[in-house]
């Protein structure tokens, strides 16, 4: 996957990971970002797997990524 030309919708970056495959051959792929992580389906419409659809509210750039704020850690389940 890495080695066919795809950039991601959200963030431009060359770099794009297969997940999963379809059960039914060459129906579907998840693709995943391997800088920003987004993830779509091959099968989702153009404004969700192409960068020059995808709405520019959302667009990251190289910046945005190196500024963003750390995600938090999922804390620990509680006891039941």
């Amino acid at each position: 996957m890495q080695n066919q030309h795809l950039e991601c919708p959200r963030c431009a970056f060359e770099a794009v990971s297969r997940l999963a495959t379809s059960p039914v051959p060459g129906v579907w792929d998840v693709l995943q970002c391997d800088r920003c992580l987004y993830t779509w389906r091959t099968t989702e419409p153009a404004r969700r797997t192409r960068r020059d659809a995808y709405p520019d509210l959302f667009k990251l750039t190289p910046a945005d990524l190196d500024n963003a704020i750390e995600v938090p850690a999922i804390p620990p389940l509680r006891a039941a």
